[in-house]
């Protein structure tokens, strides 16, 4: 028997409506068992979906430590229980990023020898499945042994979801040389080196799209400056040559040819089409989906969800993480 997705109902910008909307079309166009979670009277029509009731909102603004202790009876908490307690395969929320990462620590518990859970974040490349970024923006200061252990979880992920056999894994550096970097760059890559199959060096920046590897590994909060950089680039690409396409008659005609083209180069580049990230070190799976997320990336993210359920991500983590003891 498949167990459901718990989907927080009440997180991010367009809670409940988009989210509900992106539940329904996932039941219908893929398949899943979602149910939601949070106050009835604030979801309002749940079109047909399951409801797990509780009473409590954390809010977008709102101290992640804190409001996880405090309102025990939340959309967010009550999610991760139902993962602790093998009620549902997966939790899903566009919500407060912080406080999701709090719940689902705090709920499911890390896995047996994970120093700290880590975002992993895919990132396109057209033609190609994405590759991935850990850390995304979980821990803003690492060590060499938390690195070790974001690349052995993020080409445990990549097998599961893409099936690469053996990921290739490189390190976000100023520079190709093993000498370039930081204290922390450049000891975490001679341990690359040495303890992780799949290793082949420092990438740059300039790499991240497309990139040459399957896995990046970085700390929080280099990644996570290095995604939005990404974002905003793409978003600012992607006005002007709409601005200039709407020029007049003959570049809206261009534009009609070259489109058919384009299209999907520019849709695999979408936000809301990558389906969120995922946490991954816990004792289940929670995929963190963006603020901002419409029906379609409440779709995706769900997809993403039930892929790494299916997969059995967790077991996999479990084998591929070596028990690292901080110096």
């Amino acid at each position: 028997m498949t167990l459901p997705i718990a989907l927080d109902a009440m997180g991010g910008d367009f809670a409940p409506a988009q989210v509900v909307a992106g539940a329904r079309r996932a039941v219908d166009e893929l398949g899943l068992d979602v149910t939601l979670v949070g106050p009835p009277d604030l979801i309002g029509d749940p079109q047909g979906l399951a409801v797990h009731a509780c009473t409590e909102v954390i809010a977008m603004d709102d101290d992640p430590a804190q409001s996880v202790r405090t309102k025990k009876d939340s959309s967010l908490v009550r999610a991760a229980e139902l993962v602790r307690d093998g009620a549902a395969s997966a939790m899903v929320s566009a919500g407060n990023t912080g406080a999701t990462m709090a719940s689902a620590l705090l709920r499911m518990g890390r896995l047996p020898g994970v120093l700290r859970p880590c975002i992993a974040l895919p990132i396109p490349r057209p033609g190609s499945h994405p590759a991935l970024m850990v850390d995304a923006g979980a821990n803003a200061e690492c060590t060499p042994e938390m690195l070790v252990q974001f690349a052995q979880m993020g080409a445990a992920y990549v097998r599961a979801h893409h099936g690469i056999a053996e990921p290739r894994i490189g390190l976000l550096s100023i520079g190709e040389e093993s000498s370039k970097g930081t204290p922390l760059v450049k000891e975490t890559h001679a341990r690359l080196r040495d303890l992780v199959p799949g290793f082949v060096g420092n990438v740059e920046g300039r790499d991240l799209i497309p990139s040459p590897v399957d896995v990046v590994v970085t700390d929080g909060f280099t990644g996570n400056v290095a995604l939005k950089t990404l974002e905003g680039a793409l978003k600012f690409v992607f006005a002007t040559v709409l601005g200039a396409v709407d020029t007049n008659d003959e570049t809206r005609a261009a534009g009609r040819v070259l489109f058919e083209h384009l299209g999907p180069a520019i849709a695999s580049l979408t936000p809301e089409n990558q389906g969120g990230a995922v946490l991954l070190g816990l004792k289940g799976i929670c995929v963190i989906s963006h603020g901002s997320s419409n029906a379609t990336a409440i779709m995706n993210a769900l997809r993403v969800a039930h892929e790494m359920a299916s997969a059995h991500l967790v077991d996999q983590l479990r084998d591929a993480v070596a028990p690292v003891t901080a110096e």
